[in-house]
């Protein structure tokens, strides 16, 4: 095994547990390795630290699998990482039984660069780092045998591969696709899922808790959902008893299959709902000309910062669509707001949104702050992963 030394004071991320390694803290590579190998990590005292996959195309050069010194990293390894994983979900009530679920959240669950979610008897894996993916074999086998599924599809297709020096994977790796299309039940609605070409792996499960929320809010209530891709929020939103909902997304095809999954919901009020393509920040400046309000608007636009790097562009475009939602809100409305952008901190996020009402010349309280749901951990030693935040602000 490769010995990855580091510079001399470098180490002290290490006895935090924090899993990455960025190319600054390395001082030298004893040995051979090859992108996704394993390497024994050392201080520059030569001290053990732990054992890494290690990936010489990235700024993050290793990833810890484990800080014990003289834990071997083979087939074993992600059986009992897995399973533990698993094993964690289903002690919490309120997972239990859930169609769609995330089984594995990467760092957080002591597995960097590896994600799956559960929809039904069917497992989506995405790989994003190259130990993840050199250990691909042994992930798949590991999710079979923690959860029984049926099959497993693969979605490593998102662009951070591309700093791995990884290509796009996608594909089945075990088992065949289902014979019908795939499908869950989500807080009493039925949504189709498109585990190949929707975003991430076929649906966003960390919102589930939110939507919920939005149902429980929407009674008699004018909803404007932006961004609302495949319409999870919206079809809440009427379950709850909304008096409308108007849902946009830039994305045809994404409202096609928000019509679709409204179709497959037969007893929600579907003359209540309205569909708008369009670019979200143009269509509510239209509606700020024309007047219209409503009682409350959902924003969660997709990632406008993907790293710290881009944090203060990524800023401008949260003030802007936040400024627009409060002007559009009627007195006492609720503003529902997100921001899954990782580069933007829940700190700073609360400032945009200040900054936002105040601009809109309306005073706001937070009502409540929102965060992923409980298949999404954030663990205390990896702050990173606490990627999506969310404030439910009353607007005056």
């Amino acid at each position: 095994m490769a010995q990855l030394i580091l510079l001399p004071g470098k180490e002290r991320s290490a006895f935090k547990r924090h899993p990455w390694l960025f190319a600054g803290s390395v001082g030298r590579l004893e040995g051979r390795a090859r992108p996704g190998d394993t390497v024994e990590v050392l201080a520059d005292n030569l001290k053990p630290l732990g054992r890494a996959a290690y990936s010489p195309q990235s700024q993050i050069r290793a990833r810890f699998w484990t800080f014990e010194a003289d834990e071997s990293v083979d087939d074993a390894f992600f059986k009992r990482r897995i399973a533990a994983a698993v094993a964690r979900r289903q002690a919490l009530p309120e997972l239990r039984g859930q169609a769609g679920l995330r089984l594995i959240h990467a760092e957080s669950d002591g597995l960097p660069g590896v994600i799956a979610d559960q929809y039904g008897d069917t497992v989506v894996v995405q790989l994003t780092s190259a130990g993840a993916d050199k250990w691909r074999q042994a992930i798949v086998a590991a999710l079979v045998k923690a959860t029984g599924c049926a099959r497993v599809y693969e979605r490593s297709d998102s662009d951070v591969r591309g700093l791995e020096g990884l290509g796009p994977v996608t594909g089945w790796v075990h088992g065949e696709a289902p014979a019908t299309p795939l499908s869950i039940e989500e807080n009493g609605v039925r949504l189709a899922i498109d585990i190949a070409g929707g975003h991430k792996t076929g649906f966003y499960l960390d919102q589930r808790d939110n939507r919920a929320l939005l149902g429980q809010l929407a009674a008699g209530q004018e909803v404007l959902n932006c961004f609302c891709y495949t319409g999870g929020f919206s079809l809440q939103a009427l379950a709850g008893g909304a008096a409308s909902v108007l849902s946009i997304d830039s994305s045809g095809p994404a409202l096609a299959q928000a019509r679709a999954n409204l179709a497959l919901n037969p007893e929600l009020p579907a003359e209540r709902a309205a569909w708008l393509e369009a670019d979200v920040f143009s269509a509510l400046r239209d509606f700020r000309k024309a007047g219209r309000t409503f009682d409350l608007i959902v924003l969660d636009p997709p990632k406008f910062a993907p790293s710290a790097a881009h944090a203060d562009r990524a800023a401008k475009a949260y003030k802007d669509i936040n400024l627009l939602g409060c002007r559009l809100l009627k007195p006492g409305g609720l503003l529902m707001t997100y921001s899954c952008s990782g580069g933007v901190g829940l700190e700073l996020f609360q400032k945009i949104v200040a900054g936002a009402a105040l601009d809109a010349g309306r005073a706001a309280r937070i009502v409540r702050r929102l965060s992923g749901s409980a298949d999404h951990p954030v663990a205390l030693n990896f702050p990173e992963g606490e990627y999506l935040k969310g404030l439910l602000v009353q607007v005056g």
